[in-house]
């Protein structure tokens, strides 16, 4: 095992104690939290041991911070193509969900996933996939489904049961439950229009 040989500024542990206090992050919290213990002086395999860090991870995170600051600690930026849905996409599409589907031209009155990808590339200009319009529209459902205050009863599990007894997410629920790829009557969810 090596010995650190970093020198850190004299204002390192000020600026751990603000970035602590500032991220909301529990990971970036962790790290730093763990590099704050060694620039107070701990050594790096003790540290490891108290707060359940690898020692090389360790070493990794305050030699990024010795070098570029509380920057350092911060994940950096994935490789790859980034998500075509953002946030504002998400929430334009629950907008229009809860909007009538005959208003903009279309034959049904419940939506489909697919009519809702082509009116949200019209308005939007961004062309999505049926299936990328139902895993926002089912990530959605799954966060709105449950009450504020309570919990939900174990027998009530599928769209449907969710749509016609709950009270707080009817329209939500139900105008959801049809925006889905065709789907066997036997797996207790119902089939989509069409």
């Amino acid at each position: 095992m090596r010995t650190l040989k970093l020198h850190f500024s004299d204002n390192a542990l000020p600026t751990l104690d603000t970035f602590l206090k500032q991220t909301k992050e529990a990971r970036v919290f962790r790290r730093a939290q763990a590099v704050r213990e060694v620039v107070k002086g701990q050594r790096l395999q003790t540290v490891s041991d108290t707060l359940y860090f690898t020692y090389s991870a360790l070493r990794k995170w305050v030699h990024r911070f010795a070098h570029r600051g509380t920057q350092g600690l911060v994940d950096r930026p994935r490789p790859g193509r980034p998500p075509k849905v953002t946030c504002e996409l998400e929430q334009h599409l629950n907008r229009l969900v809860d909007q009538d589907p005959l208003e903009h031209g279309s034959l049904y009155s419940q939506w489909s996933c697919r009519e809702l990808a082509t009116i949200l590339a019209q308005q939007t200009g961004v062309h999505l996939g049926r299936e990328s319009v139902r895993g926002v529209l089912k990530k959605t459902r799954e966060v709105t489904a449950v009450p504020p205050g309570g919990l939900l009863p174990p027998r009530l599990t599928s769209p449907m049961a969710l749509s016609t007894s709950l009270p707080w997410s009817t329209e939500r629920a139900g105008a959801r439950s049809f925006c889905s790829t065709k789907m066997k009557r036997f797996c207790g969810a119902l089939p989509s229009p069409g």
